[in-house]
């Protein structure tokens, strides 16, 4: 197996041809020895190659690279992944091209049944921020993968707020194992490791490269917290729209900058609206009867201002706004908060004409 292992090493090393011939020679071998063992004739009946990329295969390709990396791989515990192997992450097989070989360390199941992307920029502001980590409370409990790519910004909240909350979280790296970048990061991927997990496509001395989009194929949705009209959460996000998966962006202020991508995307009808977690579960179906089992535990959860809400709402089938604000004598500032966290937490829902109501 180890020589397969190599054949598969050296396969990749092969820029003539990519993941797409990649997979084709694969599907059409077997596996990757046996395209090393064939000829030219038989390469050509697989679609798309040709006499170059044949001529480039033909080429006496050493397998000291490979079994440097295999070397590589052994002593530092990661876990290497074949398309053709059956852990490997599902979801980039419905992609037109794949990465052939991913290289993975953590403990993460990377075929869980709900995994989130969560992309956006490295210049957020106070807005973005609120919004990951509001995302992340919302989604405690609920099983899903958070996964996004360790970058400043937006990536590194997502991370962080995940592993608070208990979720599992997965670093996508535009570079090799053998490094962390930015360095600022690596005490954060150590936890990752823990919780989660670091996954990339690239070998070790890989110098990091910031098209790098396995973000999108690897979930069930993406979502945009912040953006501007162009970088490469833009890039990612329209990947994911190519690859018929669930795009969510967040709305913002029109006069800026850091929400105009997420805008265009809402305005070109590529991005559904994301107001809120539940929002999220309900567009992707992931909703569960775990408010029923907050109603139980309200005491223990929830501060006193909270449970003071509660108690207005708890004897009505609803309240407005105006209404609770009389009965409260909270600020409109503080009151809106509050509902706020009630409804992060799944204990209101919200009714047209800005009503609450106790959820249960």
């Amino acid at each position: 197996m180890e020589e397969e292992w190599l054949n598969r090493i050296a396969l990749t090393t092969i820029p003539a041809l990519g993941p797409v011939r990649i997979r084709s020679l694969i599907e059409y071998f077997g596996n990757a020895s046996a395209v090393f063992q064939s000829n030219r004739k038989e390469w050509l009946r697989v679609p798309h190659m040709t006499e170059l990329t044949c001529k480039e295969l033909k080429k006496k390709h050493p397998l000291s690279a490979a079994e440097k990396e295999w070397k590589f791989i052994q002593e530092h515990q990661i876990t290497p992944l074949f398309l053709t192997d059956a852990n490997y992450p599902s979801r980039l097989l419905h992609c037109y091209d794949p990465p052939p070989l991913l290289y993975y360390k953590g403990n993460s199941n990377l075929n869980n049944s709900r995994i989130l992307s969560v992309i956006g920029t490295r210049n957020h502001t106070n807005y973005g921020k609120q919004v990951t980590e509001e995302l992340m409370a919302g989604l405690a409990g609920l099983e899903v993968t958070i996964v996004s790519g360790l970058a400043y910004g937006i990536d590194a909240l997502a991370h962080k707020a995940a592993l608070q909350n208990q979720l599992h979280t997965l670093g996508v790296l535009a570079h090799g194992l053998d490094i962390i970048y930015p360095w600022q990061h690596q005490s954060l991927a150590k936890e990752m490791e823990k919780q989660g997990g670091l996954l990339t496509e690239f070998t070790q001395n890989t110098q990091p490269d910031k098209h790098n989009f396995i973000v999108a194929g690897m979930a069930d949705a993406t979502l945009v917290i912040e953006t501007a009209s162009k970088g490469g959460s833009m890039i990612t996000a329209e990947l994911a729209f190519e690859y018929n998966r669930e795009l969510l962006a967040v709305p913002g202020k029109i006069s800026d900058p850091a929400s105009a991508g997420c805008l265009q995307l809402i305005r070109q009808n590529k991005a559904l609206l994301y107001t809120s977690p539940e929002s999220l579960l309900e567009t992707m179906g992931w909703k569960t009867s775990q408010p029923k089992y907050r109603q139980i535990r309200l005491l223990d959860d929830l501060s006193p201002d909270e449970q003071n809400i509660l108690q207005l709402l708890k004897n009505t089938s609803a309240l407005s706004i105006d209404e609770l604000l009389i009965s409260s004598n909270f600020s409109s500032s503080k009151l809106a908060a509050i509902l706020l966290q009630l409804e992060l937490k799944q204990c209101i829902r919200v009714l047209p004409g800005k009503r609450y109501a106790m959820l249960g």
